[in-house]
Parts: structure tokens; sequence; C-alpha cells
């Protein structure tokens, strides 16, 4: 799905990913919508975690 990322992503890659702002990324990842951890001040956000958002909001994979 996302072949041109790396297998981290950084806030501002997550933006890029679902076309938001990045208040809206901090939201996501503070209610724990989507999987992630920080290292410092930077968060660290599993591409996996971002693929299986995707996927539960748009309930594809529900049958």
């Amino acid at each position: 799905m996302f072949e041109n990322y790396s297998d981290l992503v950084s806030i501002e890659e997550l933006c890029e990913m679902l076309f938001i702002g990045k208040n809206v990324a901090y939201e996501l990842l503070r209610r724990k919508k989507i999987k992630a951890f920080r290292i410092g001040r930077l968060w660290k956000i599993p591409k996996r975690s971002v693929e299986e958002y995707i996927l539960s909001e748009s309930k594809i994979d529900q049958k």
C-alpha cells in the first residue's frame, strides 16, 4: 500500500499518507487509534499500524 515509506514513519509522513494535518495526526496517536511509540520527543509510527487503521476505518476487512 505504501511501498515508498520505510517500516517506521514520522508524523510528517503520517500526514502525507492520510492527507491530514498535524493536529489530527497527534489526536489519532493520543486516542491510540494508530499504534505508535516515542523515542524522546519523536514519534515513531509503524507503517503496518497505519495500514491497519485504514482497513479498520474503511471496514474493507469486515464482512
